[in-house]
């Protein structure tokens, strides 16, 4: 079980920051895809099977291993050849436990949905949602995730790590 991994130099588990968003633009491209056919063309049938396969990607992520979740393993493809950027792995793996529980809300919500048109404003709002969290990491590198994870350190709900994570663009302050 592995959400990041330890680098020379570094005292706590770390990610690639380029791997990380293009997993959150895959992640996005998804999104927007089940949005379309669901929302815009009232074709719902896209919505479970993509929220599904987000919500495995997270699962396979936050409880096995990040690198074998599928957006990441693609993305990895991708910027390979780049020069990796590393954050605190800590940070984004809260960030992933609140997409799994996102997607998983979707999912669930959405197989409702094939059955009763009543579930229409609940699931287009998470799916809103889900996709301006996922526009925010890609286009930006704000992971809002990682800051509701130092806002649980300073409201002192979790414990604060020990070693400080690097965060994108050095944005967390978790002292």
């Amino acid at each position: 079980m592995s959400f990041g991994e330890y680098k020379e130099g570094i005292n706590y588990k770390v990610l690639d920051e380029r791997t990380m968003r293009g997993s959150a633009g895959i992640m996005l491209l998804l999104a927007i895809v089940a949005f379309i056919n669901g929302f815009i063309l009232r074709d719902f049938v896209v919505i479970p099977y993509i929220s599904g396969f987000l919500a495995l990607n997270f699962i396979i992520g936050v409880f096995f291993s990040s690198k074998f979740a599928p957006t990441i393993f693609i993305s990895q493809l991708v910027v390979k050849k780049q020069t990796p950027f590393y954050i605190g792995a800590i940070q984004k793996r809260f960030a992933w436990g609140l997409g799994l529980v996102l997607s998983t809300t979707i999912f669930i919500l959405s197989l409702f949905l094939l059955q009763d048109i009543t579930f229409f404003d609940p699931v287009c709002l998470l799916c809103l949602i889900c996709i301006a969290l996922l526009y925010l990491e890609t286009a930006f590198g704000i992971c809002v995730g990682c800051k509701l994870y130092n806002l649980a350190i300073k409201l002192k709900l979790i414990d604060a790590p020990e070693e400080k994570p690097n965060c994108m663009g050095d944005s967390c302050d978790t002292k």
